[in-house]
């Protein structure tokens, strides 16, 4: 797939931040310095979405699961709508310090959710005080709030795709202790080289985000229809091995069933002679 260069320039994809809050590191990706503004290489951008849309529809075709946050204003609803659509894990209200290095803390916070819904479920929560009542029901959604929308997820994600990464510079730096792949979309105030997906964009701009998030998202829902694909045939050809075969048992049996008609046969070519 290829990006759409106007529709970049039309979400305002190349608009960068002011000369003077930039980050040198940023230069390869800047196109030139209009009324004190940097503009972004679009060409490079849209080279740069699709890099990373391939590398994200292959995690995403081999199963794995690819976090996506956002906690700043302008890419709370979109990221959440986008990443809901793909059925990928999320944050958008708040990083939790510790959300990737200490992940069996934050997965305990996730079965507590679980735990206080089975009391709601099995009648446990109604033989409880008025005060306990509340106070369970102001944890849980606090706890919906913050990991609700991770709660599918069991293990480590194989990918963060991140807006704005000097907000979510503790994600980054907890995604690099872990060696785990960082995809980002990187403005001009902003340092490029902990990230190893860098996509230079406006950050700031809901079309901007939405426009990227769009492409990338898209690649990962032709990775998991792929995977279906594949999986379906996998289970066709294995049925078809299996029909084809026999089971043990069941050649055991014809074995049984032929051996006295072979012995008739013989008895009676004797008979015959």
């Amino acid at each position: 797939m290829r990006t759409n260069f106007d529709q970049l320039l039309e979400a305002g994809c190349h608009f960068g931040h002011l000369k003077r809050k930039w980050n040198p590191a940023m230069a390869p990706y800047i196109y030139m310095e209009r009324n004190g503004i940097h503009i972004i290489d679009l060409n490079k951008t849209a080279v740069k979405i699709d890099e990373a849309a391939e590398a994200l529809k292959a995690i995403a075709k081999s199963g794995r699961k690819i976090l996506f946050v956002s906690t700043k204003k302008q890419g709370q609803e979109v990221v959440a709508q986008k990443a809901q659509e793909i059925a990928m894990p999320y944050i958008t209200e708040r990083w939790a310090g510790g959300m990737l290095t200490n992940f069996p803390t934050i997965r305990k916070a996730v079965k507590k959710m679980g735990t206080i819904d089975k009391m709601m479920a099995d009648g446990t929560f109604d033989n409880i005080s008025k005060r306990e009542k509340l106070q369970i029901t102001r944890q849980r959604e606090k706890l919906e709030k913050n990991l609700g929308s991770i709660s599918d997820l069991t293990r480590l994600p194989s990918a963060v795709f991140v807006v704005d990464v000097m907000k979510e510079h503790i994600a980054v730096a907890e995604a690099n202790r872990l060696g785990i792949p960082v995809f980002g979309i990187v403005d001009t105030n902003s340092n490029p080289n902990n990230i190893d997906f860098v996509i230079p964009a406006n950050d700031d701009a809901t079309k901007s985000i939405e426009v990227i998030l769009s492409a990338v998202c898209e690649a990962i829902k032709e990775g998991l229809e792929e995977r279906k694909v594949e999986k379906a045939d996998e289970e066709a050809a294995a049925a078809q091995a299996a029909g084809e075969a026999p089971a043990p048992k069941e050649r055991r049996q014809r074995v049984r069933k032929a051996a006295p008609k072979a012995e008739a046969e013989k008895v009676a070519e004797a008979v015959a002679e």
